[in-house]
């Protein structure tokens, strides 16, 4: 299975391409971000956004998509142009027929970590270990949508073991 993982962001929006398969296991097939200029029209931060996430599509052809829901917090304008950077990808992935799920914070860290509230640091260094990486990817954002993309895997392999 190959699956795209997203962490969305107006001004850095993280994406990872990974696939685990029983012969080989865990692949990462590449990852990276997506930078816009803050002082660009926010539309055109959008299109970018989205252009460069449907190559990406076109480019490694996942089966999934798998996107970071939003954290809440108190800056209501972050959560405003972040729910737009979203919205781009989810188009993306729509837009490309590919299947999209979305996975909250508190389910990926328990995914990979077994507990919900774990650390940062703690997420990262599991990412590292499943995906058998050298160091831990930067930015934060591309280790977040690597983990959003474990995340997915591990929960269709949960999916298919209680028969949904």
């Amino acid at each position: 299975m190959v699956v795209l993982g997203i962490d969305p962001g107006s001004s850095i929006t993280g994406w990872g391409v990974i696939s685990k398969a029983p012969s080989s296991g865990w692949v990462t097939m590449g990852y990276g971000v997506i930078k816009t200029d803050s002082s660009a029209p926010f539309a055109l931060r959008l299109s970018q956004i989205f252009r460069q996430l449907s190559k990406i599509i076109h480019d490694y052809k996942p089966e999934a998509v798998a996107v970071e829901q939003l954290f809440f917090s108190i800056n209501k304008k972050n959560i405003i142009l972040v729910s737009h950077a979203r919205g781009a990808a989810l188009l993306a992935a729509s837009e490309a027929g590919v299947p999209v799920a979305e996975y909250s914070v508190l389910q990926v860290k328990s995914s990979l970590v077994g507990y919900g509230r774990a650390e940062k640091g703690q997420m990262q260094k599991m990412v590292k270990a499943f995906l058998k990486l050298k160091e831990i990817p930067e930015p934060d954002d591309i280790a977040d949508a690597l983990a959003v993309a474990i995340c997915h895997i591990n929960s269709e392999k949960m999916n298919k073991i209680k028969g949904l």
